[in-house]
């Protein structure tokens, strides 16, 4: 049912196939077994796209419902069965994953040794869309969540450094820096769909700053290497500096003068969820992590 309905949203094997990440045949094969246990075809196979019949479109329209109570009478189960207990399908931002897993996971193991964790790394839209479908449980990502219907907990919030070559004359990096620096500088940036790249692009309208038109990254790992050959400044969130700076030379990291530009980092899941206890546990753990970690990012209460 869930490759039907992914074959009546895209109307193209290859692209159905691609997002429930299976192959085109076994998506085929799926779809063929549902019209087999029907017994009544639900699409019509054309050289270059697919069309649904009315017995397509009727089973279409009911399949999102049923699968949607299928996942709650599934996740009531695994509630009862007790906390962060068997399969958890978590989506993480990439500004946020590389950063944070290493931190929390270790936890996670020590804390819920039945908890069967699968992870997936997409850009806030992809992730936020397979939250919504229930094809992920939870979400890692900055707040707010770009969608209704969810609830947010607040995990921690995080300054924005700047980043920039050790030619470039901004005093010294103990001294705080006023926002206003920025108007002088060319700014580079991630590529569109990060929200990263949203969050700086706030910041630099903020002090009438620009942001440099011709460069962009797919990666913090990319950005942070473009600023160390010279080709400008980004900011980085604190959780990612380490790990950043420590892969690119003549660097200098400048922290911002209060009220620093900063992000919320936060979990987010269905609010029709029964597992919410279990969320909640969750977040508590990411967050005793993170403290745990790192002094420069400033946890939230539950």
């Amino acid at each position: 049912m869930r490759a039907f309905l992914a074959l009546a949203e895209h109307l193209h094997f290859r692209d159905a196939a691609a997002a429930l990440r299976m192959s085109q045949p076994a998506l085929s094969g799926a779809v063929a077994a549902l019209e087999e246990t029907l017994d009544t075809q639900l699409v019509e196979r054309t050289t270059r796209k697919v069309l649904l019949t009315p017995a397509g479109e009727r089973v279409a329209r009911r399949a999102e419902s049923v699968l949607t109570e299928l996942d709650r009478l599934v996740e009531e189960v695994h509630s009862a069965r007790g906390p962060l207990v068997g399969p958890l399908r978590v989506g993480v931002i990439p500004t946020v994953a590389p950063y944070l897993l290493p931190v929390v996971l270790p936890r996670l193991a020590a804390e819920f040794p039945e908890l069967e964790l699968s992870v997936r790394e997409e850009q806030t839209g992809s992730i936020t869309a397979e939250l919504l479908a229930g094809r992920l449980d939870v979400i890692l990502l900055a707040l707010p969540t770009p969608a209704q219907g969810v609830t947010e907990l607040p995990l921690y919030d995080e300054d924005f450094a700047l980043v920039a070559p050790e030619t470039h004359d901004l005093g010294h990096p103990d001294r705080p820096l006023p926002r206003s620096a920025l108007n002088d500088l060319d700014v580079i940036l991630l590529n569109e769909g990060h929200c990263l790249r949203d969050q700086a692009l706030d910041v630099c309208r903020e002090v009438g700053a620009r942001a440099g038109a011709a460069t962009y990254a797919t990666s913090l790992a990319t950005l942070v290497q473009l600023v160390s050959g010279g080709l400008g400044v980004t900011l980085v969130p604190e959780t990612a500096l380490p790990v950043e700076t420590r892969r690119a030379p003549g660097l200098a990291v400048h922290r911002f003068a209060d009220p620093a530009p900063q992000r919320r980092i936060g979990l987010t899941y269905r609010s029709t969820s029964p597992r919410a206890d279990e969320f909640e546990a969750l977040a508590q753990s990411v967050r005793s992590a993170v403290a745990d970690a790192d002094a420069r990012v400033r946890v939230q209460t539950a």
